[in-house]
């Protein structure tokens, strides 16, 4: 259902940096890009990322309990993409585990970029 989501940045040179070395850990590249944005994705027609300046022209701000979900393929490309974006200046906002009830599997690891937007790595793990 997600086709794509944008976050803002003050700094778009500085999040492309970011992002490109960020997503070219789990092989997704830049889709689209223009003079106030970037999106990153694996294919077109699959759901994308897009970092932006503000459209109303006032600064960019990370939302208060908003996050972004990055689906892997493994715990391994959790742990990596987490380490990769703290080795990129993000900040922890929690390390790789698992996360609630052992039954649903659910493994993730939570970082902010360079702007402060949170973003979550995860997957669905065979319980046990």
């Amino acid at each position: 259902m997600i086709g794509y989501i944008t976050i803002g940045t003050n700094d778009l040179p500085r999040a492309a940096a970011f992002y490109d070395t960020l997503f070219a850990e789990i092989g997704a590249g830049r889709l689209r890009e223009s003079d106030r944005s970037i999106a990153w994705g694996t294919r077109a027609d699959a759901p994308a990322l897009g970092v932006c300046k503000p459209f109303d022209l006032q600064p960019a701000t990370a939302g208060n309990g908003t996050m972004i979900a990055l689906k892997m393929d493994a715990k391994a490309q959790v742990d990596a993409l987490h380490a990769k974006a703290l080795q990129l200046g993000g900040q922890d906002e929690g390390a790789p585990g698992p996360r609630g009830p052992v039954e649903f599997g659910y493994y993730g690891a939570y970082f902010r970029d360079l702007d402060g937007n949170k973003l979550c790595a995860f997957c669905i793990a065979a319980a046990g």
